[in-house]
Parts: structure tokens; C-alpha cells; sequence
């Protein structure tokens, strides 16, 4: 399985720390923030990576990371995103790399606990379809939240006034090949992005969806300034290094 890690956009929301870098550089406890999601990518077993970086600072993350060696990876692929059009935009932009492989997808400002091994061992034996992450969370407002039903994805309403669930969507998806087929028919939101959600509910209407519910704690550091806060110190009071 591919892995893909999305690492571009302006990170307008963390100004003025952006303006002079790119947000997924930014320290999240003792490292920069692009550091866990490959950390998570190689403890589930995938070593075939590609970051999909943006912005004025993209060169910033082959300086950092180099070919990948300090990870344990063979190679650390890269390529690039114009603008901010969405997360299945950036997926679109891979579609050289995946090829007809399956692929996971982590947001890079994403970070878990634990790891997600065995969601990708269960999706390894999927004949087709998609995966998602879910997360238990006190306020699902803020994400998107799947409506589930015995055992099933009924769908994922994107920011719910009234959420149907307490299950947010975390950014960590897998999808067969099939998934540049459904990004090409999109349409832009009203915000003029290519939306994952709409991605996620083309596989649902066709049954094609599983998830998973994950262990152990998650947050989006990209989010705020206190999203940050709150994932570093749940880094350095748990000591989560994604070896669990």
C-alpha cells in the first residue's frame, strides 16, 4: 500500500507563524509537526511515501527531511500543490504515485496516540472500497460526522449544526485506485474546494465504505493555536511515539 501525507496549503489560521514557514513544520512538542504523521505511516507498515507539500516554503520540507533516511525509509517522494483547492485536489495530484495500488491518506497536521496498523491490515484483505478512522469526541460540530448503523457508514454530514453522532471523521482515510475516478466528477464546494467528504460519500452510496474506531487520543494541531497546545501536551504527557 502507497501512503500519502497532505502537507500544503497556507496555514492561514496559524498567522503569524506561517508567514515565514509552512505549518506543518511547526514544532509540535518536541518536533516539527510533519514528523508524526510519517512516524505513523512507517509504524503501520507503510514505507512507500509521498508528501504533498504547498505554499512559498516548499522547499523548506526536503531541506528537513532529506531522502527519508532518518525515518528508515528507502526513499521520501514530493510533489506539489498550486493554491488551496482542497484535500482531494492535493489526492488528485498523486495519482502518478499511487497508480493502481491502494493508498492511505493522513492529513499532516493530524496526530494519534497510537497507530492505525491494524485498520491498514484489515483494508490490505478489502477487495475495494474506502476506510475511515473514526474518534469518540465530547463536540463533533467542529468535524465531519458519520452516521453509523450497524456496522454501516450511512453517510458524513461535513460541520453539523446537529450532529447525528459524536464520531468525527480524523484524517486518515484509504481508498482503492477507483478514488481518482471519483475526484475527476467532483464539483467545488461553496468555498471553491474539492472536498474528501464528498470523496467519502461517493464510496458510501456505493456500499463500499468501512471504518475503524481508533485508539487512543487524536488531534488536529493545524487546527488553532490552542489545537497546538492542547496536541503538544498530550505528546509530552503521554510520550506518544506511535510505537503502541
Amino acid at each position: 500500500m502507497k501512503g500519502v501525507i497532505l502537507a500544503g496549503g497556507l496555514g492561514t489560521r496559524l498567522r503569524p507563524l506561517t508567514k515565514i514557514t509552512n505549518k506543518h513544520l511547526l514544532p509540535i512538542y518536541d518536533k516539527p509537526m510533519i514528523y508524526y504523521p510519517i512516524e505513523a505511516m512507517v509504524n503501520a507498515g507503510i514505507e512507500d511515501i509521498l508528501i504533498v507539500c504547498g505554499g512559498n516554503h516548499a522547499g523548506e520540507f526536503l531541506r528537513l527531511l532529506g531522502n527519508g533516511k532518518e525515518f528508515g525509509l528507502p526513499h521520501l517522494n514530493y510533489t506539489y500543490q498550486e493554491g488551496e483547492a482542497g484535500i482531494a485536489d492535493a489526492l488528485s495530484l498523486t495519482r502518478y504515485f499511487v497508480g493502481d495500488d491502494k493508498v492511505a491518506v493522513m492529513l499532516g497536521d493530524n496526530l494519534i496516540e497510537k497507530n492505525f496498523k491494524q485498520a491498514v491490515d484489515d483494508f490490505e484483505k478489502q477487495e475495494r472500497g474506502a476506510k475511515i478512522l473514526l474518534k469518540e469526541v465530547p463536540n463533533p460540530k467542529p468535524y465531519g460526522v458519520a452516521e453509523v448503523k450497524d456496522g454501516q457508514v450511512l453517510g458524513i454530514e461535513e460541520k453539523p449544526e446537529n450532529p447525528k453522532s459524536n464520531l468525527a471523521v480524523i484524517g486518515i482515510y484509504m481508498y482503492d485506485a477507483n478514488v481518482f475516478k471519483i475526484v475527476e466528477k467532483l464539483e467545488p464546494s461553496a468555498r471553491g474546494e474539492l472536498e474528501i467528504t464528498d470523496v467519502n460519500n461517493a464510496y458510501i452510496q456505493r456500499g463500499e465504505m468501512t471504518y475503524s474506531i481508533l485508539d487512543g487520543w487524536w488531534g488536529d494541531a493545524g487546527e488553532s493555536f490552542e489545537s497546538m497546545m492542547e496536541v503538544s501536551n498530550l505528546v509530552y504527557q503521554t510520550g506518544a511515539n506511535h510505537k503502541s
